[in-house]
């Protein structure tokens, strides 16, 4: 009995001399992302049949043909997407040729309109005024936050030709983990600009 005592009297001593020691604050894992390969930066050009431009695409984008539109024909044949399949991206790609004035102001008052739906959701949108010297101008949208399409552009000669781009991410919107692939594909879409030509 005594024995049992002294070892249960042991046991009890040692968990006062346990309990008493002071605490370590346990802190929570840090959040992490997943780690992103980013394949080497190369370019291709790139002639579309039925379109009235060129332009250069990263090697590791494909061009996917847009034959539907909302599950109707494309109003053009140059429609497309540019693919990014590593980063689940893509680009949407459409073509508007251009018979008159009213129908080219229609299209930049669209553009805007597009652009601003993103509003309530964006923290902050940047315009970018491009104008080069191949008779192609337009405008770039650059978008942060947690929106569904972080940039968007138009070109267009003003006359004839007129070509919108708007870069969406099949995964759900998180500036935090999407930022450095956001960055990463607005190089090439920057790429794409500055190559841009009208046949």
């Amino acid at each position: 009995m005594r024995k049992i005592s002294r070892g249960l009297s042991m046991i009890i001593i040692v968990m006062i001399a346990f309990s008493c020691r002071e605490e370590v604050a346990i802190l929570p894992k840090p959040r992490t992302y997943p780690r992103v390969e980013f394949p080497t930066k190369s370019y291709d050009k790139v002639e579309i049949k039925d379109c009235a431009f060129e332009f250069e695409k990263p090697s590791y984008a494909e061009i996917v043909k847009d034959k539907f539109f909302f599950e109707e024909k494309s109003p053009d044949p140059c429609w497309f997407d540019l693919v990014f399949p590593a980063f689940n991206g893509k680009l949407h790609c459409s073509y508007y040729p251009i018979n008159n004035r009213t129908a080219f102001d229609s299209l930049v008052t669209d553009a805007f309109e597009l652009v601003g739906k993103h509003r309530i959701k964006a923290n902050y949108r940047d315009e970018f005024k491009i104008q080069k010297e191949n008779n192609v101008s337009g405008v770039l949208f650059d978008l942060g936050g947690p929106v569904a399409s972080p940039m968007q552009f138009f070109l267009t000669d003003t006359t004839q030709h007129f070509f919108r781009g708007a870069l969406y991410f099949e995964n759900k919107v998180n500036p935090d983990s999407m930022n450095i692939i956001h960055e990463f594909v607005k190089e090439d879409i920057n790429k794409m600009i500055e190559s841009f030509t009208w046949n």
